[in-house]
């Protein structure tokens, strides 16, 4: 019975402090961070980016005709 392994390669956060957005992404193998401010506007699309991205990244199966 084959086993997996999970591997972490990258770590985001999505951090709010007094009304600023900063998104600070870790790179796990190189151990480090990059950070860079997001506006309100982006952070409120959010949820509507990611679910297009999901869509793209897992297309439902496609329903044939019968």
């Amino acid at each position: 019975m084959e086993t997996s392994t999970q591997t972490l390669l990258f770590a985001a956060e999505l951090v709010e402090e007094n009304g600023t957005y900063t998104l600070v992404v870790e790179d796990v193998r190189r151990g480090s961070v990059q950070t860079t401010p997001v506006p309100k506007a982006m952070v409120d699309k959010l949820p509507t980016f990611l679910s297009a991205l999901s869509a793209k990244l897992n297309p439902a199966p496609s329903r044939s005709r019968w």
